[in-house]
């Protein structure tokens, strides 16, 4: 692949906050952007040299992006992966149409994972009502919609096949996922690029928890003993390998009561459990996928500081804008802001960073910040 330089305008399917991060990354080192999405308030539409304010389908707007960019790439795996391979026509894609059709399909994507020998929660596709008998080995569960659910959306726990027909109808019969619940003692991610040579880049393991189903911590690097990083490490490596995949992935991972490894899922993009890398590495995971998508030599992934992420959903802003000042008063942290004008309750509407010696201090530090702006 001749590699694309600064100055050449770049297409981008999605204009939310990781596209906004991605364009962002783009401006600073030379890059225009073009961005298509569906809400005429898209953060990043805002900020881009160009926004097409139109369906993912739109054949014109598709034609005009493929038209105009040398090099296309997508913020989120809902973009159907005809899409990708139409554009394909046109530019240069990345990540490519078959890695997203896995990844944007919880039942494709636990086939391909299990038939690769990585270890999965034991599962059953439930695309019918029929499909909920004989899966007793599989409770307690959680049943999840096999497309476009995210942060616990699209899931529900069940007991017994009853409560499992109930949930499948409930969720309007879609085609699903069920999952056997195993006992978790943390979940962490491994977010790595790889590039067109077949190189990679591997992040800090980080140590994630939930709160209702969405991320709210991240810590880097994880409190895991150090083979088990290693561990997840070479599983995410051997992945993108199979996957033959160009660009920023995501495998999220399920750490077991025993030190056993289980992968969740994986994301053909940049993740939220990985905006720490914007303060704490020497090269984020935003300028990661610029340097994959335009054939450029990876970056160094190394953390810098030890470090943690907190989100802040809209639930922040319910009283009013949040009182900034007592974080901007700490030397020692960062804020992202995403630009979004409505904050519902759990809708990202930005992150910080808090950097530290340690991961202790950057943690203890990290909730007194979460704890004042949760009070004020």
């Amino acid at each position: 692949m001749k590699p694309i330089l600064p100055g050449a305008m770049l297409g981008l399917l999605g204009g939310g906050q990781l596209g906004r991060m991605f364009t962002m990354a783009a401006h600073r080192m030379g890059y225009q952007v073009t961005v298509l999405d569906p809400d005429a308030d898209s953060p990043a539409g805002r900020i881009a040299e160009q926004f097409i304010c139109k369906e993912y389908t739109d054949q014109a707007a598709l034609q005009q992006l493929g038209a105009q960019c040398t090099a296309i790439t997508t913020e989120f795996e809902n973009i159907p992966a005809d899409v990708l391979s139409a554009l394909a026509s046109f530019s240069t894609v990345s990540p490519d149409a078959r890695s997203v059709a896995i990844a944007q399909n919880r039942i494709a994507e636990k086939c391909f994972l299990q038939t690769h020998g990585f270890s999965v929660a034991p599962f059953a596709a439930i695309e019918h009502v029929d499909c909920a008998d004989n899966v007793k080995n599989l409770f307690p569960g959680i049943l999840k919609v096999s497309q476009f659910g995210y942060d616990g959306k699209g899931q529900r726990y069940v007991n017994s096949e009853t409560e499992l027909v109930d949930a499948f109808v409930e969720m309007n019969s879609v085609p699903c996922v069920l999952e056997k619940k195993l006992p978790l003692k943390s979940e962490i991610s491994v977010i790595l690029a790889r590039g067109c040579d077949g190189s990679t880049a591997i992040f800090p393991v980080t140590e994630n928890r939930h709160v209702n189903g969405i991320l709210d911590i991240s810590i880097a690097p994880a409190r895991i003993p150090a083979m088990l990083a290693e561990q997840a490490c070479d599983t995410a490596e051997k992945l993108v390998h199979i996957l033959q995949y160009q660009g920023v992935l995501c495998v999220e991972f399920f750490v077991l009561d025993d030190n056993r490894l289980v992968i969740n899922e994986i994301a053909p993009r940049p993740h939220n459990s990985g905006h720490y890398t914007i303060d704490a590495c020497i090269t984020s995971q935003f300028e990661q996928q610029l340097r994959a998508l335009c054939g450029l030599p990876l970056g160094n992934a190394a953390l810098h500081h030890p470090c943690v992420m907190v989100n802040l959903l809209g639930d922040l802003w319910q009283k009013g804008t949040p009182d900034w000042y007592y974080l901007f008063g700490q030397t020692f942290a960062k804020l992202h802001l995403y630009d979004k004008k409505v904050a519902r309750p759990g809708r990202k509407m930005g992150h910080f960073t808090v950097l530290g010696a340690t991961v202790d201090e950057a943690l203890k530090n990290a909730l007194l910040i979460q704890q004042h702006l949760g009070s004020s």
